[in-house]
């Protein structure tokens, strides 16, 4: 993948399927990062920050990283990717496994498939979160809009294509 020197923008051009986008690295994850997400989303369910109520309450393993929190850090991950003049369209996912403070997370995406659109092109990528035993929990995809080289940015505001490649797929 070659990016330009000048603007850090990945182009539609430079990304070949099967190309895995660098891995975006989060933690360890500590009480206070939870409780500030916590606090942010205003989510005050115990199990993302009272100890006790997590283990002995409720039988879990210890504090639990907030989906919501995991669900950011995929959304970060392709917004940082598409840069400034592409967009992070769309992405699913499902939440598969618990994971708790202490924990290092990775988020990694690699292209399944290239469609090349009038304006602009679309990359549909298979992606997830790997915790540091390697363990996937949050495993996915998404649709990314990235310019052509020389074209301009992708439209904004995003209009999304006539051909939705997800349309007739059951989620």
């Amino acid at each position: 993948m070659n990016r330009t020197q000048n603007s850090g923008q990945t182009y539609f051009e430079d990304v070949a399927e099967g190309f895995s986008l660098p891995r975006l690295r989060k933690g360890p994850l500590t009480t206070v990062h939870l409780m500030r997400w916590s606090a942010a989303m205003e989510n005050w369910h115990k199990i993302h920050y009272d100890q006790p109520f997590a283990v002995q309450h409720d039988k879990l393993p210890g504090l639990l990283v907030n989906g919501s929190l995991k669900q950011q850090f995929i959304l970060q991950h392709l917004k940082d990717f598409a840069g400034l003049e592409g967009w992070a369209w769309k992405a699913r996912f499902q939440f598969r496994a618990m994971d708790v403070v202490g924990t290092r997370l990775e988020v990694w995406a690699r292209v399944k498939r290239k469609i090349a659109l009038d304006e602009y092109g679309l990359l549909e990528l298979d992606l997830g979160i790997e915790n540091e035993d390697g363990r996937e929990s949050t495993p996915g995809q998404a649709l990314v809009a990235l310019p052509y080289r020389g074209r301009g940015a992708v439209p904004y505001p995003f209009v999304a294509p006539s051909a939705d490649p997800w349309a007739r797929q059951a989620d």
